[in-house]
């Protein structure tokens, strides 16, 4: 896991509340199931039918039969269940959803993603991205702030096909929180060291600055 990705996952875990049922998607947003805090109960749903899921298993305890949505080795807590796919899209599809935690391709300052294929490209396909943003309370994004190369994905509008319109509500990278408001992206919190006009640098959307910008906080469970 690269450390981009572990200051990502660590600082989403404190977006969790008491009681939420919480979808991970695949790939980077799996990797906040190793940084909820111990004292806090939450539901982690995976939507190929698991509710209570936790962390990674270490390598030695790895069962082969549970594994999330990515086909990653995952565990699963006391009290928690398997479902079919019938179930656990009835779960996300009636708003029983709290907080949906995605990955991304681009993402706008109107809260647009683009999230599940790029044109010319091989793709699995859309999965549950669309059915999980359309039925949860909340959609956070969890992405690295820039491509490898430096190209930006926060935008003023997406390029690539939309996964969904109008319906994030906060990004956090590895570099800053920022919210999304009818008027653009409010940032609101900024890595240690991390300048708001670094962050601009890297960014094609128009940030507003909050009143007051934090410091990103992130440790361990």
């Amino acid at each position: 896991m690269s450390k981009e990705k572990e200051i990502i996952a660590k600082r989403v875990a404190q977006e969790l509340q008491e009681g939420d049922v919480i979808n991970l998607g695949i790939g980077l947003p799996t990797l906040v199931s190793n940084y909820v805090p111990n004292d806090m109960d939450v539901l982690l749903q995976s939507e190929n039918g698991m509710i209570l899921m936790g962390p990674a298993p270490a390598p030695d305890q790895i069962d082969r039969n549970i594994a999330n949505a990515g086909a990653k080795p995952a565990t699963i807590l006391p009290g928690g269940a398997f479902f079919d796919s019938a179930l656990s899209f009835s779960i996300i599809r009636g708003g029983h959803v709290d907080v949906t935690v995605l990955g991304a391709l681009q993402i706008d300052e109107t809260g647009s993603l683009a999230s599940h294929i790029v044109p010319g490209q091989m793709a699995a396909g859309m999965g549950g991205a669309m059915d999980l943003i359309a039925g949860s309370k909340k959609v956070i994004i969890a992405t690295t702030h820039t491509v490898k190369d430096g190209v930006p994905k926060i935008l003023k509008r997406c390029t690539l096909p939309l996964t969904a319109v109008n319906r994030v509500n906060k990004i956090i990278t590895e570099l800053a929180v920022m919210e999304v408001h009818p008027h653009g992206l409010v940032l609101t919190e900024l890595a240690e060291g991390v300048t708001a006009d670094y962050v601009q640098e890297r960014t094609e959307a128009k940030l507003h600055l909050a009143d007051t910008i934090k410091t990103m906080q992130v440790k361990d469970a």
